[in-house]
């Protein structure tokens, strides 16, 4: 008797010891994946969880590898009014790879915290349309890999894609434009709408790449709201402008939304025991960069043209940081685990700040009332902060997301054949995003116009 306690008291050990394992783990398998099987692990998540994900091709790369996005939602394929899109992006440069391993993690615990009834991870994809692009330069990632096999390691070998291109350096440098507007008084965002062709052929590189194509349209497709680009080579969190106005190799570049993206960064940031350390020596041991709270402007670290970064922000209403996430690009798999539990929290709280600032839908004041069920929405309306030169657009059904620090905000809704409304929105510290909306009434002053000159030429 006295042995069968025993050996039930074992057992129980056993269990608890490898119950806390696999719960510190998040039943994750730290390795490094290669595109197949990063391919499988989506397939089979995907397939796992279909009421919450959606899995799809954003395009191919130049050897015409899938540049897969997950979607993790509670109504997957489909934008519900009100609710924020975000997107997560790693291995844009192929041999940067930890980003790629972390989406990777990601996806998995979010949909298998979903299931068991995780009330924060229940709560960010109830309210939350995810996408998550664990490579956006699968090629690059296999030569690098393939180079790691063969025992060998050095810093670029499958940076680029296949072409050889730096795809951290192939989009329209909108820098430049938006930087001449701010002097001129021209358009502060979708500027691929606002200025002419031939401005847009002056800053458009010559060759462009077709995962940079790819991701252009992907942009543009979805109201991404906000968004992060992950890397590896330092450890911080990059915020725009990327590129110096002045041409200069480092000068701290400030955007209108300086405070907004000091903040999202902060967000990741300091939950990143590393990165916030501000005993950290930086990766280069005799010149090390030093990062305050572990966040930098991008041109104030090294300028930056034609980055995918100031793209999002200046031609879309999507506010993108980079993170850079570690001096060794391409780290041993021993490291991977550890890489999970340092950025997890990091990557859930950057999340959560697409929920921040204001938000609503500008509507079509008095259209209920004309045999609608619904208002009107009012697609592409302009939503303006005052003091902040920087607007952005409501989408297709009129709502809108717009990040902001706390405290009072006068906001303007406006929209062409409408009369503007102005509103003062209060943001307050640790609260979910203000709703103000709008409703817009009809300008007829046009065709009040229109129809007195009628009169009169008859």
């Amino acid at each position: 008797m006295e042995k069968y306690l025993l050996v039930l008291a074992i057992l129980a050990v056993f269990l608890a010891v490898g119950r806390s394992a696999t719960e510190e783990d998040d039943g994750l398998d730290f390795k490094h994946h290669r595109y197949t099987e990063l391919e499988q692990i989506l397939r089979k998540t995907a397939e796992a969880h279909p009421d919450i994900t959606r899995l799809y091709s954003v395009g191919k790369s130049y050897e015409k590898r899938n540049l897969w996005a997950l979607e993790i939602s509670d109504n997957p394929g489909k934008h519900e009014l009100g609710e924020p899109e975000f997107k997560y992006i790693g291995n844009m440069h192929g041999n940067e790879v930890v980003g790629r391993e972390l989406l990777l993690d990601l996806v998995q615990y979010l949909t298998a915290e979903y299931k068991k009834g995780n009330q924060r991870v229940r709560s960010l994809v109830d309210n939350t349309r995810i996408h998550i692009m664990p490579t956006m330069n699968p090629d690059g990632y296999e030569k690098a890999a393939d180079m790691m096999e063969s025992g060998k390691k050095d810093w670029l070998t499958g940076r680029a894609n296949a072409q050889g291109i730096d795809l951290n350096r192939n989009f329209p440098d909108l820098d430049r434009i938006v930087y001449r507007m701010e002097s001129l008084g021209g358009p502060n965002n979708h500027l691929e709408d606002g200025v002419s062709q031939q401005l847009l052929k002056s800053v458009n590189k010559k060759r462009v790449a077709p995962e940079t194509e790819a991701l252009v349209a992907w942009i543009e497709q979805y109201p991404f709201a906000l968004s992060a680009n992950m890397h590896g080579g330092d450890l911080v969190a990059n915020y725009p402008y990327d590129e110096s106005r002045s041409g200069r190799s480092q000068e701290y570049a400030k955007c209108p939304d300086d405070a907004v993206f000091k903040r999202l960064a902060r967000s990741y940031s300091l939950n990143q025991p590393e990165m916030s350390d501000p005993n950290r020596k930086g990766c280069d041991m005799d010149n090390g960069d030093s990062f305050v709270d572990g966040i930098t402007n991008g041109a104030d670290w090294y300028s930056v043209d034609g980055g995918m970064q100031d793209f999002n922000y200046l031609n879309s209403n999507s506010f993108e940081i980079t993170l850079e996430l570690g001096c060794d690009k391409f780290p041993p798999a021993s490291q991977l685990k550890k890489a999970w539990k340092d950025n997890k929290e990091s990557m859930l709280a950057f999340m959560e700040q697409v929920h921040t600032g204001v938000k609503g839908v500008v509507t079509e004041a008095g259209s209920e009332k004309r045999g609608n069920d619904q208002k009107k929405g009012i697609a592409d309306a302009t939503v303006k902060v005052d003091s902040i030169n920087h607007d952005i657009t409501s989408a297709h059904g009129g709502d809108y997301w717009r990040l902001l620090v706390p405290g009072e905000h006068l906001v303007t809704a406006s929209a062409p054949g409408y009369k503007s409304q102005t509103k003062k929105c209060v943001v307050k510290e640790d609260s979910p995003a203000t709703i103000c909306d709008f409703q817009l009434e009809k300008d007829n002053s046009i065709d009040d116009l229109l129809r007195e000159i009628d009169s009169y030429v008859e």
